[in-house]
């Protein structure tokens, strides 16, 4: 199964998957709840998932899946090269990580090794792993490493407190910043994001699998 928002990644991905032997795609998915129905509709051994799909809670997305199908294998096909992530992805229930800016003869490459029952790194982020003992151990992934947007320092603080429900005084007390300018900074970063609420910049922090409560 394809899972993307994006029908023209979706339609790459078919003519990548068409040259290789014995593999039929079951179904294609544009969102979480998609994904979801597809998996209870029929069988997919093999679902090639992008975390930035609406409705994709990040890694939590995979475990969660992981949990409900156990035999499903989950390839992960992502625009993000943060080692922390690639960790975070593996601890989750992960068996590949592919970055869309990597080689597409690597999709193949990935997809034989998990059908021998072995795990997959893309070679731009191998050293995430090659720098650690195991890939169990990951920490949350913060908005710097995961967010499509580019954002300043303070921006990616910022956004990794929304979650938890703070408040642009709770930011300022954390930052050490006044309240005035951690709503400034909090202004900033919804109008760099197109977002128009509080409800949509924690909504959009959630997509981005930072973790809330």
């Amino acid at each position: 199964m394809i899972a993307d928002d994006h029908a023209v990644v979706r339609e790459g991905l078919k003519q990548l998957l068409s040259t290789v032997d014995q593999l039929t795609i079951s179904g294609e998915a544009a969102n979480g709840e998609a994904v979801h129905r597809l998996l209870n509709e029929g069988a997919a051994d093999l679902l090639i998932l992008d975390l930035g799909m609406p409705g994709v809670s990040g890694f939590q997305f995979i475990a969660n899946l992981k949990a409900e199908w156990p035999e499903l294998r989950v390839l992960v096909l992502t625009a993000n090269v943060e080692p922390r992530s690639v960790r975070a992805a593996f601890s989750a229930g992960a068996n590949g990580y592919l970055t869309k800016s990597g080689d597409p003869s690597e999709l193949i490459a990935a997809i034989d090794a998990i059908r021998k029952g072995n795990l997959y790194v893309a070679e731009e982020v191998r050293f995430a792993v090659d720098q650690h003992d195991s890939l169990n151990e990951a920490p949350e992934p913060t908005a710097a490493i995961i967010s499509p947007v580019t954002l300043t320092r303070r921006e990616r603080q910022i956004l990794g407190m929304i979650p938890h429900g703070a408040t642009s005084r709770d930011i300022a007390n954390r930052l050490g910043i006044s309240p005035l300018t951690a709503r400034k900074h909090r202004e900033n970063l919804m109008r760099k994001l197109d977002l128009h609420s509080g409800a949509e910049l924690t909504a959009y922090a959630i997509r981005l699998g930072l973790p809330s409560g």
